[in-house]
């Protein structure tokens, strides 16, 4: 692998980094709001904001820092050398 090869992997791998960080605040305050917000209604229903977000946040962060995101990189690269081969 080239450097210049490596630097883009690392910029692609730190702009996913960045959009889940930026996905998981929005996500914390949304969610502090709603509760805070949720104290002033008699029926409890914060939690199901939270669990349908929480799943949505949590398949995010799977899919940048788990094996999810090694499995998209590797399809990635294959794909990248199967077009490159047919050039």
């Amino acid at each position: 692998m080239t450097e210049a090869q490596k630097t883009a992997r690392a910029e692609r791998k730190v702009r996913a980094m960045t959009g889940f960080y930026i996905h998981f605040a929005a996500f914390a305050v949304v969610m502090a709001l709603l509760f805070a917000l949720n104290f002033t209604d008699p029926v409890w229903w914060v939690q199901w904001p939270f669990l349908g977000w929480g799943v949505g946040v949590l398949a995010h962060y799977w899919a940048v820092f788990g094996r999810g995101a090694n499995m998209l990189t590797r399809w990635q690269l294959r794909k990248i050398y199967e077009v490159k081969n047919q050039m």
